[in-house]
C-alpha cells in the first residue's frame, strides 16, 4: 500500500461512527437534555409499550458502542500521524500537539455554541496524553493500557456498587426541570450562557472519561500495528476474529441494558460497549470485503473523510429541529419518530458529504483546520530560520 493512500475501510468506519454517535445524542435532543431517557432508572419499562421497547432496543445497540468505535478510530488516526512523522523525519509529537490543541478549541466552540455533550475536548486532551505514551514505545504502551484499564474499571465498579446500594438513583442523575425548560423555550443565547456558567459541571463526563478514552485510543494504535485494516490474509482474518468475538461476547452483555433499575447502565456503556464496538468494526470490515461494490460504502467513506464537519453539522441540524429557538420538536415525539428523524439526518449528511466532496477536496472544518495548521507550520519554520 502506498504511504499516501487512504485506507478505505477506515474512512467507512469513521463515517459509520459519526452517524452512530448521533444515534445516542438524538435522544438528548429529542427529550431536551433529560438524561433519564438515556438511563434505566426510569422510563425503561420496555415491556409496557412499543414506544419504550424501540427506544431501549436502539440504545442497547448504539449507546456507547459507536462512541467507543469513534475513540478507537481516533487512536488509529494518531498512529497514522505518528507513522507520517517518522517517515518524514519530523519530531514527535511535534505538530501533533498543535493539531490536538486546535481540536480542543474546536471542541470548546462546539460545546459553547451547539451542545454540552461535545466529545472533541476530551479527545483532544486524550490525544496529547497518548501521543507521549506512543513515543515511549511498546513497553510503555502496555503498562499504560493496564494502568488506565484498572483506573477505569475501578471507577465504573465504584459507581455500579453505588447503584446496587441505592446511593445512585434516578433523582441523583435527574436533569433539573429548569434545564429542560431552557431547551424547550429558551433562546439560543440563554443556552450558550448556561453552558459557560456551568462549564465544569457539564464537563465532568469528559474529564472522567479520559482514562477510558486513553485505553480505546491505545487499542486503536495496537490494531493498526497488527495490520487489522490491511487488505491481505492477516487483515481479513483479524477482522473476522474481531467480528466473532465482539458480537458473540459483546451483544449478550450489552443486552443487559434491558434490565431495569439502572444496575447495568454504567457497565454497559463504559465496560461492555467497547467489546461490541470491536464487533461492529469487524462486521463492517467483513461486509466491505464481501460486498466491495456496494454503493453505500462510497457514501460512508465520504462522510468519514469529513467526519469533523459531519459531527458538528448533525448537532447543529438537531439543535434546529428540537430546541425551542428552532422548530421546537423536542419533548413531543414518540420513539419511532425520533428514530426516523435520526435516519433522515444520517441520509442528509451522506448526501451532503457526497455533494461537497465532488466540488471540494475536503470538508469545511477540515479545510479550516488544515489552513490553521499550515499557518502554524509556516510560523515555526520562520522562527527556526531566524534562529539559524
Amino acid at each position: 500500500m502506498a504511504h499516501a493512500k487512504r485506507i478505505k475501510t477506515l474512512d467507512i468506519l469513521r463515517g459509520l461512527a459519526i452517524l452512530g454517535t448521533l444515534g445516542t445524542n438524538i435522544w438528548l435532543f429529542a427529550y431536551l437534555g433529560d438524561l433519564n431517557y438515556l438511563l434505566t432508572f426510569t422510563h425503561n419499562e420496555w415491556w409496557s409499550s412499543a414506544d419504550a421497547f424501540w427506544r431501549t432496543l436502539m440504545l442497547a445497540l448504539v449507546n456507547g458502542k459507536l462512541l467507543g468505535l469513534l475513540a478507537i478510530m481516533f487512536g488509529i488516526g494518531l498512529e497514522l500521524k505518528y507513522r507520517q512523522a517518522q517517515r518524514l523525519g519530523r519530531p514527535w509529537p511535534g505538530m501533533y500537539i498543535w493539531i490536538s490543541l486546535i481540536l480542543l478549541l474546536e471542541g470548546f466552540l462546539h460545546f459553547t455554541l451547539v451542545m454540552e455533550y461535545d466529545i472533541l475536548m476530551s479527545y483532544a486532551v486524550t490525544a496529547i496524553l497518548v501521543s507521549f505514551i506512543v513515543k515511549g514505545g511498546e513497553k510503555v504502551m502496555r503498562i499504560a493500557m493496564i494502568v488506565f484499564a484498572v483506573i477505569h474499571v475501578f471507577f465504573i465498579g465504584f459507581v455500579s456498587l453505588g447503584v446496587l446500594a441505592h446511593q445512585v438513583t434516578a433523582d441523583t442523575m435527574a436533569t433539573p426541570q429548569a434545564v429542560i425548560t431552557l431547551y424547550q423555550s429558551g433562546t439560543w443565547w440563554e443556552q450558550v450562557q448556561y453552558r459557560l456558567s456551568d462549564f465544569w459541571l457539564l464537563r465532568l463526563e469528559a474529564l472522567y472519561a479520559i482514562p477510558y478514552n486513553t485505553l480505546l485510543f491505545l487499542i486503536g494504535v495496537k490494531l493498526m500495528r497488527k495490520g487489522a485494516f490491511q487488505d491481505d490474509v492477516n487483515g481479513r482474518n483479524l477482522r473476522k476474529k474481531l467480528m466473532k468475538i465482539g458480537l458473540l461476547v459483546g451483544l449478550p452483555l450489552n443486552l443487559l441494558w434491558f434490565v431495569p433499575g439502572g444496575y447495568f447502565d454504567f457497565p454497559v456503556r463504559y465496560l461492555f460497549a467497547p467489546i461490541l464496538s470491536l464487533g461492529y468494526m469487524g462486521l463492517i470490515g467483513w461486509l466491505v470485503d464481501k460486498f466491495r461494490s456496494l454503493s453505500l460504502w462510497g457514501f460512508l467513506e465520504k462522510a468519514g473523510k469529513m467526519s469533523l464537519s459531519c459531527y458538528v453539522l448533525q448537532n447543529i441540524v438537531c439543535s434546529i429541529l428540537f430546541y425551542g429557538w428552532g422548530i421546537g420538536l423536542g419533548g413531543n415525539l414518540n420513539s419511532l419518530t425520533v428514530i426516523a428523524i435520526w435516519i433522515g439526518v444520517c441520509l442528509f449528511q451522506l448526501l451532503f458529504a457526497h455533494l461537497w466532496l465532488r466540488r471540494f477536496p475536503m470538508g469545511p472544518m477540515e479545510t479550516a483546520r488544515k489552513a490553521l495548521t499550515g499557518l502554524l507550520e509556516k510560523g515555526k519554520r520562520t522562527e527556526k530560520s531566524l534562529r539559524a
